[in-house]
């Protein structure tokens, strides 16, 4: 999925399914770092790809705090 699309569909979500993705991509970075050390290399380009989302996850929850605050 490209950027752009991935960050409309992350938009569109509320801050509930925002919390429940960030949830599912920490058991992934989990299950992907497990794999990095058995050695698997293919996980690497997975594990920054979901680096990025959560970070892009992260950003937007804290986006709409801080327009909830204002």
């Amino acid at each position: 999925m490209k950027k752009r699309e991935e960050l409309e569909r992350l938009r569109g979500m509320s801050d509930e399914d925002l919390r429940e993705e960030a949830a599912r991509i920490k058991e992934s970075l989990f299950r992907l770092n497990f794999k990095l050390a058995l050695g698997e290399t293919d996980a690497v380009k997975r594990l920054r790809q979901e680096k990025r989302t959560l970070a892009r996850l992260q950003t937007l929850l804290s986006e709409r705090q801080n327009e909830q605050a204002a």
